[in-house]
């Protein structure tokens, strides 16, 4: 089968490789859709990093580089292993794509996401979506309806993040939230918010991603740093009161010292976005406003409710797709688009 395999920073090849083996207690998956996540993009530019080095092999997956790339993916059930009896063939499934050890419980109010030599299937090993098949073990495998078309539902992976941070962050229905940064994870995060009875402020400069967020509805102020005080409107629009919870998108700290200006006292600053250096901040602030900076991974048994609010009609996926493209053109018109021209995509899929 064909698959994106990632050799190292800056090299990788679509490849024949042979078809996953279904064994006990797996799923068998005919890959429909794959996303282009930002780990991704972070891989092919300064990696590896969640993916093992050529010769380092991950303690729980036993692989190393290459790895096939994709953890954000939909697919058809074509087959179950011995003692899969809830799972059928012909059966739409997203996964959560973790690489996890056995021995940790995984079971309901456990934080397995912060478990010893976490990692993600498509990073970590066990293969990934960015191939025409998968094999994955049944615990991540999550049905869904029908009704949920098969591209759209390679965006859930995303959009479970966005429902776990909203759910780190303690927000409530009458809440009025400010999401720094409108990227995918920040639109995806404020399509949650505003499902959940929120009032949600965007902050973001792009011109595309500003787009998106007005065609999407899911800002109910959409603020341009470049064209307003962010801080002034914030106060105007909460009577100087400040913003209930916020939320960093950006890993860009301007935007983390204005969450920090902005949030009431006592509230909630949620760091959602993945930092590759070290960052500032007013700690006086902090300590005067008794602000709560809280950190958010991934997610942990929050795909159920996150697909129920897609099932229900409460987000709607379709319009956050900006662009389809084949496994065949995965660098040229995926990667390469993405690093030199976010400006014209939002999200890209890739159809195996």
């Amino acid at each position: 089968m064909k698959a994106a395999r990632f050799y190292d920073k800056g090299d990788i090849r679509i490849e024949d490789i042979p078809e996953p083996t279904i064994e006990s207690g797996t799923v068998g998956i005919d890959v429909a859709w794959c996303g282009i996540c930002g780990t991704d993009l972070h891989e092919f530019m300064e990696g590896p990093i969640f993916i093992p080095p050529c010769g380092h092999p991950h303690p729980v997956s036993g692989e190393s580089a290459p790895i096939t790339m994709g953890h954000e993916f939909s697919g058809v059930v074509y087959a179950v292993g011995d003692g899969v009896d809830d799972i059928e063939i012909g059966q739409h499934v997203v996964v959560e794509p973790y690489i996890i050890a056995d021995d940790v419980d995984t079971g309901p109010g456990e934080s397995y996401q912060l478990s010893k030599n976490m990692n993600f299937i498509g990073l970590g090993g066990h293969g990934g979506g960015l191939s025409e098949k998968i094999a994955v073990k049944r615990r991540w495998v999550h049905p869904i309806s029908d009704t949920i078309p098969l591209d759209q539902a390679a965006l859930i992976e995303p959009l479970t993040v966005g429902y776990h941070a909203y759910v780190r962050s303690g927000a409530k229905a009458g809440d009025i939230a400010l999401v720094g940064g409108g990227g995918p994870i920040g639109l995806l995060l404020a399509a949650v918010l505003k499902a959940k009875g929120i009032t949600v402020i965007l902050t973001e400069l792009s011109a595309k991603r500003k787009e998106k967020a007005e065609e999407t509805g899911v800002s109910d102020y959409l603020l341009d740093p470049s064209e307003v005080n962010v801080t002034e409107e914030v106060m105007r629009i909460t009577g100087n009161r400040g913003v209930d919870v916020a939320f960093e998108c950006t890993s860009v700290n301007k935007v983390l010292d204005v969450l920090v200006e902005t949030t009431k006292p006592a509230g909630t600053i949620v760091i959602v976005s993945i930092w590759s250096h070290p960052a500032t901040v007013n700690v006086h602030s902090v300590v005067m406003k008794e602000l709560d900076i809280r950190g958010t991974i991934a997610y942990a048994n929050n795909h159920e409710e996150t697909i129920k609010l897609v099932e229900e009609g409460k987000v709607n996926l379709e319009p956050f797709i900006t662009q389809r493209i084949k496994l065949d053109d995965l660098v040229a018109e995926g990667f390469e688009r993405l690093i030199h021209n976010n400006e014209s995509a939002v999200k890209i899929i890739v159809h195996t």
